[in-house]
């Protein structure tokens, strides 16, 4: 009797793409294959301690929101008939960060006969790089890797010019691609073939990458959790029709989509949020959430950035070699990271970050404006913490912001910026309660209120319980007055006087 036939297996290694909904990776596999093993490979990349920096490219809370995400993918897949193999590399093989990935896919092609490997498309220089050892370690078991499209709202495919020709600035995209079709979704699968005797291991804990275990991610991390985030800023609360109006503050977790960190592993397709948003427009109200897709425009502008500019992001003076003097102060660094500045709008939001992952874009800008434009370091360490600290961390989107920050745009007064965003200082209270006792706005720019006296015959003190700038900036005295007289109005802008013709 003859043996029964090799079934016709293929790998798919899943990388940011962490969905069963509007997966073309997986639709495609299935599609070409009798079976499919799913397999996450952690990399080791991730895991190492950045030289200068002393902290991992991944942080404690972006591993447990990594982690829960893969926990609910997995618990999925079972549903489905079938298991995700999610292997973890050894304390010893964390420093081998090129042949890890490929070692491992090329021992289950072996040992499943595997006819190809699919994985996501990435853009960026180490993405790139894992992609290639793969390929090469491939070669001689003559087994393709096959890459798929899935990041992005607008696939490459359908823009009106080449990624890596994109116009610029932003508004320039955005004009040339609003108009453009959006793909439909690609359903998700209703059973999936088994693997059989396949042995998969255990689900990882934050101990087995090296983590302790006291993260606190300030979101559920999951396919799932996207998706409940998705129904309940529309259909439950609607609140999508008020983003313009909260995108800008920083409390609570309702002032901005939260989208994001579902966006950034993949278990939220862009355009499931498209399709969401137009159902709800033409149910509801006729333009709520076009801000929304506003920005996943500009999500679109940094993966297509990425695609132009490539490793040249990351030079000290960015891809357009700005001549910069940047300063290496790691105590002040330091001061930043642990939100020890004495700028209470910028220590609050570093506090958040350092807490739970997070933090709202208001924070981002300020944060990123004072450690490039008053501390004059480095953008590149702002943005390595970044990475190291948000859950919802993107290569392009992070970097390119931070590009933005330091390199292309105008300072950002924090003690201002306080003023406009959080004149009653509550987002300040919550995170430094040592300040809860301070009148707001004052509160501030608590060094302006010692110099003049009104902490005085206070149990406050400024040394004892809070920290001083250490530096100066002229901008700071000008939003004292401002804040003294609580007008958050924006300044008027100066026309430029015209010669009558």
């Amino acid at each position: 009797m003859a043996p029964p036939p090799i079934p016709d297996t293929a790998i798919y290694w899943l990388r940011n793409d962490l969905r069963f909904h509007d997966n073309e990776t997986l639709t495609r596999a299935l599609e070409a294959h009798d079976r499919v093993l799913l397999v996450y490979i952690v990399n080791p990349r991730e895991l190492r301690e950045l030289p200068q920096l002393g902290f991992r490219k991944m942080g404690v809370h972006r591993a447990a929101f990594l982690l829960a995400a893969l926990k609910d993918f997995r618990r999925q897949a079972k549903a489905l008939g079938t298991d995700v193999a999610i292997i973890v590399p050894s304390p010893s093989d964390r420093g081998n960060t090129e042949g890890f990935i490929a070692g491992k896919i090329k021992e289950l092609v072996a040992s499943l006969s595997a006819r190809a490997v699919y994985t996501q498309r990435e853009i960026m220089t180490e993405e790139l790089e894992d992609e290639r050892a793969v390929e090469e370690a491939l070669g001689s078991e003559d087994v393709p890797l096959i890459r798929v499209w899935g990041k992005s709202l607008y696939h490459p495919e359908e823009l009106p010019f080449p990624a890596a020709e994109i116009p610029e600035p932003f508004r320039e995209f955005r004009r040339a691609v609003e108009k453009q079709a959006i793909r439909e979704e690609f359903e998700p699968p209703k059973a999936l073939p088994p693997i059989d005797g396949f042995a998969y291991p255990a689900t990882p804990t934050l101990t087995d990458l090296g983590y302790e275990n006291n993260a606190a991610p300030a979101y559920p991390g999951g396919e799932r959790a996207g998706l409940d985030r998705l129904r309940y800023y529309l259909e439950e609360s609607h609140l999508v029709q008020r983003y313009r109006s909260t995108r800008n503050r920083s409390l609570g977790p309702d002032y901005s989509t939260k989208f994001s960190p579902y966006l950034a592993l993949g278990c939220l397709s862009p355009r499931r949020i498209h399709t969401a948003i137009k159902a709800y427009q033409s149910t509801h109200k006729k333009g709520a959430g076009n801000n929304v897709l506003f920005e996943m425009r500009w999500r679109d502008y940094f993966l297509c950035l990425g695609v132009k500019y490539g490793s040249r992001l990351f030079r000290p003076g960015g891809f357009k070699e700005r001549k910069h003097e940047w300063v290496k102060a790691p105590d002040l660094f330091q001061r930043w990271v642990e939100g020890r500045t004495g700028l209470p709008f910028v220590d609050a939001h570093m506090r958040e970050l350092q807490q739970t992952g997070f933090m709202s874009n208001r924070g981002r800008v300020n944060c990123s404006s004072f450690l490039t434009r008053d501390y004059k370091i480095d953008w590149r360490w702002g943005a390595a913490w970044f990475e190291n600290r948000l859950l919802d961390y993107e290569v392009c989107a992070n970097w390119f912001n931070w590009h933005t920050q330091a390199l292309e745009i105008y300072y950002t007064s924090a003690p201002w910026q306080g003023l406009k965003y959080d004149k009653r200082g509550e987002y300040v209270k919550t995170w430094l309660p040592e300040l809860q006792n301070l009148p707001a706005p004052l509160l501030h720019a608590p060094w302006k209120m010692a110099e003049e006296g009104m902490l005085d015959g206070s149990d406050f003190d400024l040394k004892r319980d809070y920290y001083h700038p250490g530096i100066e900036n002229s901008k700071w005295d000008w939003a004292w007055t401002r804040l003294k007289t609580g007008d958050s109005s924006s300044p008027k802008r100066k026309r430029k006087k015209t010669t009558p013709r």
